[in-house]
């Protein structure tokens, strides 16, 4: 694992059935979550400078990626930040539409990483909606998370998909793991899992230390702990508590 102090802490956030899904089999949205657990991730997403997601989860989801509560937004305001985070996003060939979600809505800065061989493509296409940056052939996680820290994040949240989540687990770039459960299976192999198949830290041999449990409406909150930043205090007392 990476303990560098050049990137950011890093928050993976995810909300998955109970047999590890994050979708159904169609492309209609699966709602996983519970109105206490989106205002949860509303209060993660006020305390970071950024929210990354993955180019599939751009296309398939179209999220807007913003703090919704206007006395989160205030609060950043008041302490000289814009009203959400910055906006990441990861994509091997650039097949992004410019006029989604991502890139339209809220006035804060896009950044897209993507690869060198789709560099000029991706400027060609996006160049007007993002700052478009080369994360090298392929996007390198570890490259991509040490110039959001040149850029001043210090707090990177994750909020998906499966590809994104399996690289940064995988590449020891993780610091915390917020993974929500819902109660319902999906049991259709064709949709999206949490993770896909890798060499992880965590196995049987040396398992995830888990420092929170909470129930959010119908749903529970497994908090886990990935690195020893979180025990330094990089992780508690900074404003990423999981709200009560």
């Amino acid at each position: 694992m990476r303990h560098v102090s050049e990137r950011p802490y890093t928050v993976l956030s995810c909300s998955m059935s109970i047999d590890g899904y994050l979708s159904g089999p169609t492309e209609e949205r699966l709602l996983l979550s519970s109105p206490a657990d989106f205002d949860r991730v509303d209060a993660v997403r006020a305390a970071c400078d950024a929210i990354l997601v993955g180019a599939t989860t751009v296309r398939r989801d179209n999220p807007r990626l913003l703090v919704r509560a206007p006395e989160r937004r205030a609060a950043r305001v008041a302490r000289g930040r814009t009203p959400s985070p910055i906006k990441v996003t990861v994509t091997g060939a650039a097949r992004l539409d410019p006029t989604a979600a991502f890139f339209t809505v809220g006035d804060v800065e896009k950044l897209v990483y993507c690869s060198s061989a789709a560099l000029e493509d991706a400027i060609a296409r996006l160049g007007s909606v993002a700052t478009v940056i080369d994360g090298g052939e392929p996007v390198d996680l570890e490259r991509l998370t040490k110039d959001l820290a040149t850029r001043g994040v210090r707090r990177l949240m994750v909020e998906g998909g499966g590809t994104v989540h399996t690289q940064f687990l995988t590449a020891g770039l993780a610091d915390e793991l917020h993974l929500v459960v819902a109660p319902f299976f999906v049991g259709d192999s064709r949709a999206r899992r949490f993770v896909g198949d890798g060499r992880f830290p965590w196995n049987a041999e040396r398992r995830a230390e888990l420092v929170d449990v909470c129930q959010l409406g119908d749903v529970v909150l497994l908090r886990y702990a990935l690195s020893d930043r979180f025990a330094s205090g990089e992780g508690p007392g900074t404003g990423l508590e999981v709200p009560r």
